[in-house]
């Protein structure tokens, strides 16, 4: 499974989260390092759904970047 990870730059830092796993977040010194964490913890959030018999909930996220430099 695939699921979309929003990352937004700190001042100290990188975080993200991923919108389809509400409170699967992480943080990483680089950009690189957030996402490798993120890997981490939607694997460690999946695995704790499916150890109490909750639903995991299938992917639904996308995502886009939109180029609004020729807008006007």
């Amino acid at each position: 499974m695939e699921y979309a990870i929003v990352i937004e730059q700190t001042p100290r830092n990188f975080s993200a989260y991923a919108p389809d796993l509400p409170g699967c977040v992480a943080t990483g010194a680089t950009r690189d390092e957030v996402v490798r964490e993120m890997r981490t913890a939607i694997a460690f959030h999946i695995g704790s759904l499916r150890e109490h018999s909750e639903p995991v909930p299938a992917p639904r996220c996308t995502t886009a970047v939109v180029d609004v430099t020729a807008a006007g």
